[in-house]
């Protein structure tokens, strides 16, 4: 069994960090000793303590580069940790740096889909300081292993999987009754931390579109930077008896439930949305664009519909489509939860991550 250390130097809460969480709470459960080193102020603190993880909490600054780094150099010493997991640039460039000095193995997980920065900067992040890059969607493993010059076998895929999970049809029911949706509205939803690039503005701009279909109601869970802003288009359309924000919600679930229609149409950046695959868990058909990890979960016209990015008009029409067809979507629905059964489950995630520590680990 491995001892592994988590870095991580994103102070947030989202799909990166639950990520993180739900991995190690995994491989404790399979016998691996799991740690943290997390960026002082991020919400993981907390989150991982609670779960029984031990964390140290460093700040992951450049400034700070050289105090940290003979900090982590001494927590690697003193932990005995053969696998350091590093998850966001800062704390991989001093992680990294940290484990090479001590001669622990390095795996750097990319969440993202977007380009990594080219040149020199690829070459030491994912091939001088780390020994096995992980991606969470398929379409970025190309482009790092060309960049970063790696040979095939150090850069792999490995989506994100939920741990299944049921919610009980009163459950869903009394949400919709707390937010006041009636039984006849059809909800379109989304769940993610309100960042511009996540699309919100332009199902925003789609719900304008429909604005006069009275049996639709939109749901936006989550919180974030620019929910002031997207707030603000729904005042300019007026739309607000169409749209509710229900903020964060620590355990959405029952949101999701409530949900008829599920829509991520983001701009960049997704790796496999978690928030994606437990809509399709609870048979939700999919409205997203065919960013990053987004289409490896919808599928065309097997478990949603893929539109454009940055198309307020197509989002409007795929929803509308869904909404006027109860078959569709519960076709959709069922053929969803069973390509999560498939690909999508935490115990496939934790297998294929254990096959990596396993080329980590010292051959006995």
């Amino acid at each position: 069994m491995a001892r592994i250390i988590h870095t991580e130097s994103s102070p947030g809460w989202g799909g990166q960090e639950r990520r993180i969480l739900t991995e190690a709470q995994g491989m404790q459960e399979r016998g691996h000793e799991v740690l943290f080193c997390v960026q002082e102020g991020g919400q993981l603190i907390e989150r991982a303590r609670r779960a029984g993880f031990k964390v140290y909490v460093l700040p992951f600054y450049k400034k700070k580069f050289i105090p940290t780094l003979f900090r982590l150099i001494k927590i690697l010493h003193q932990e005995r940790i053969d696998i350091v997991n590093t998850h966001s640039s800062d704390d991989a460039w001093i992680a990294g740096c940290a484990a090479r000095c001590v001669g622990v193995s390095i795996i750097r997980t990319r969440h993202l889909s977007s380009m990594i920065r080219p040149g020199l900067n690829s070459l030491l992040l994912y091939n001088a300081l780390a020994d096995y890059t992980v991606t969470t969607c398929a379409e970025i493993v190309p482009i790092i292993m060309k960049q970063a010059k790696l040979a095939a076998h150090r850069c792999v895929s490995i989506p994100t999987g939920i741990v299944p999970f049921t919610v009980k049809s009163e459950d869903a029911k009394a949400f919709r009754q707390k937010w006041g949706i009636k039984d006849t509205e059809c909800v379109i939803g989304t769940l993610c931390v309100l960042r511009g690039w996540k699309g919100i503005a332009y199902l925003l701009h789609a719900v304008a579109l429909l604005k006069k279909n009275q049996n639709l109601k939109w749901l936006i869970v989550g919180a974030g930077p620019s929910e002031d802003y997207f707030k603000s288009i729904v005042q300019q359309h007026q739309i607000q008896d169409r749209v509710i924000f229900t903020g964060h919600l620590e355990a959405p679930f029952d949101a999701l439930a409530a949900m008829d229609i599920f829509c991520l149409v983001s701009m960049g950046h997704e790796g496999v949305s978690q928030a994606s695959l437990q809509a399709s868990w609870l048979e939700k058909p999919l409205v997203t664009t065919p960013i990053g990890g987004l289409k490896e979960v919808c599928v065309p016209q097997q478990t949603g519909i893929l539109v454009p990015i940055g198309s307020p008009e197509d989002i409007a029409c795929a929803v509308e489509r869904l909404a006027a067809d109860p078959v569709l979507r519960q076709h959709y629905g069922k053929q969803a939860k069973q390509h999560v059964q498939r690909h999508f489950l935490s115990n496939r995630m934790l297998d294929r991550m254990e096959e990596i520590y396993r080329c980590c680990l010292p051959k006995a």
